[in-house]
């Protein structure tokens, strides 16, 4: 049987797969509620054997490098923007994820942010709640209607696609933009009514959609962002919104996470941003948990990794 190694992880996780990884190996768990910053965060993986983190804990070259012992790393995410799979790979580090497992989650998400744009749901929610709700007007709360309506995806991963299965069932048309396949992005933009992101974070799609992109789309068009927040440009989203070239956006992610609560972009109209949720429902998240660890007692015992990147 493998010795037993020490592993860092890098928030408390109320995750009976924990138990699993505690039975078998000695956990190091950070007791605070924010992510630990990068002096703890190396102090702590100095001495480690195995890393399960977060996609906010930026595991980056210098990190590695100060980290002679470290074996695996697990992140608890699908996306892996926040690791040097480079760095990690000279050393022979393995490095897993949690492919599919959000997938569904992260397309209800992604559609119920598309529905509230559409409705105007969280404006008529403050209205209610402000006492500005004075009785039924006829052309009051006007939203837009999704059947008949053309959605814009952007990323044909397992997400786009589940997001197009809804789309579909709610009587949309769909286009897809991907690097292999569908229509050029520019045709997508100019013909979208609604546009979802769910394209990873690269350096090529970094800012992709920035000022020419949001000058492309429609007047009325909507922006939904369920992939990662450098995706958009937000400076660019601002000032669209602010001049009425778009008519509105709601983001799941935002850059930096968490958004400043004086970030110039909350003083844009026709803004829903939530605080990064797509995975957020407790079957999806305990599942990520036991995928991460799965990872880290198949790398620790000499196997490979289920789920490796």
């Amino acid at each position: 049987m493998p010795a037993m190694g020490r592993i860092f992880v890098t928030r408390a996780l109320p995750f009976a797969a924990l138990d699993r990884l505690a039975a078998e190996h000695e956990l190091d768990v950070w007791e605070g509620d924010l992510p630990p910053g990068p002096d703890a965060l190396r102090e702590r993986l100095a001495t480690a054997d195995g890393l399960l983190s977060l996609v906010t804990d930026p595991v980056d070259a210098d990190l590695i490098a100060a980290c002679p012992d470290l074996k695996a790393i697990a992140n608890m995410a699908v996306g892996t923007d926040n690791i040097d799979l480079e760095a990690a790979a000279e050393r022979g580090i393995p490095v897993g994820n949690t492919p599919d497992v959000l997938t569904d989650a992260t397309a209800d998400l992604a559609f119920a942010l598309l529905l509230a744009l559409a409705r105007r749901i969280p404006e008529g929610a403050a209205q209610v709640r402000d006492g500005r709700w004075r009785t039924w007007e006829p052309a009051a709360g006007l939203g837009a209607d999704l059947a008949g309506a053309t959605l814009g995806i952007v990323g044909r991963g397992r997400i786009g696609d589940a997001v197009s299965r809804r789309a579909e069932g709610f009587g949309m048309e769909v286009l897809a933009s991907s690097r292999r396949s569908g229509v050029p992005l520019d045709e997508l933009l100019e013909r979208a009514d609604f546009v979802s992101l769910h394209c990873p974070l690269t350096p090529a799609t970094r800012h992709l959609i920035g000022h020419d992109a949001l000058r492309r789309m429609k007047p009325s068009a909507r922006l939904v962002n369920t992939a990662r927040g450098g995706v958009v440009d937000q400076a660019a989203l601002r000032e669209a919104l602010i001049a009425g070239e778009i008519a509105g956006a709601a983001l799941d992610v935002t850059d930096p996470e968490p958004l400043p609560a004086d970030d110039p972009l909350l003083e844009a109209p026709n803004l829903l941003v939530v605080p990064h949720v797509g995975s957020a429902t407790v079957r999806t998240r305990a599942r990520m948990a036991e995928m991460a660890v799965e990872n880290l007692l198949a790398a620790l015992a000499g196997r490979p990794m289920p789920y490796a990147v």
